[in-house]
């Protein structure tokens, strides 16, 4: 069973980042025209289960609220995804961003379903940027990512940063609108991804990385 899991695809690049922003741009300029797309693919608990939209668990990460929702998570795709993208290559790359983006999305499909939460409407890439971020930080353990273009943070430290504000602001109960828990999934099954899909133990690679 592992030697099927952990199967290697044959690798090729094939700038799937670039095509899934281009994915993106064009569901939010379709949102603008037609506000109704944003009600049928966003992850709604009532819509999902109730109206049979069982699509929305996948569709939901392609819609965004408003400019600057899109603008940051198309960077931190391009950032993060672009480079994930060419050290794994396109096939694996698409599995992880799909296979974590779904899960996101079926986690908090659950967890707004036990928790009451049936008239919130989930939508952006936020949890696979997260996951991404993550999966940054793996391969490339020694990077530095530059805060606001200025402070330097090893990519392990950063992850480690965003998982503690997340987790606080989720248990605070910091109400802006953001979707902490989300973006605490994406770390999760990322991390999940590699231990299970890729044989690596994140804590290990990082542990090495500085010895």
């Amino acid at each position: 069973m592992s030697s099927i899991l952990r199967r290697p695809f044959r690798y090729t690049f094939n700038n799937a980042t670039l095509i899934l922003i281009c994915i993106n741009v064009i569901v939010y300029m379709l949102e603008r025209l037609v506000p109704e797309v944003m009600y049928y693919l966003s992850l709604n608990v009532y819509n999902c289960l109730g109206a049979k939209m069982f699509w929305q668990p996948f569709t939901y990460m392609f819609v965004h609220g408003n400019f600057q929702h899109i603008l940051f998570n198309m960077l931190g795709l391009f950032f993060f995804g672009l480079s994930v993208e060419r050290a794994i290559g396109s096939k694996e790359y698409l599995l992880l961003y799909f296979l974590t983006g779904t899960l996101c999305g079926l986690s908090s499909l659950v967890f707004y379903f036990f928790t009451g939460l049936f008239n919130v409407f989930m939508l952006g890439a936020s949890g696979v940027v997260y996951a991404l971020l993550l999966s940054y930080a793996v391969i490339f353990p020694r990077n530095r990512i530059y805060i606001w273009g200025l402070i330097p943070v090893p990519a392990p430290i950063l992850v480690l940063a965003y998982a503690i504000i997340e987790f606080a602001s989720q248990v605070l109960g910091t109400r802006n609108g953001i979707a902490h828990s989300v973006h605490l999934a994406g770390f999760f099954f990322a991390w999940m991804y590699f231990l299970i899909r890729m044989g690596v133990n994140p804590v290990k690679v990082w542990k090495d990385a500085y010895r």
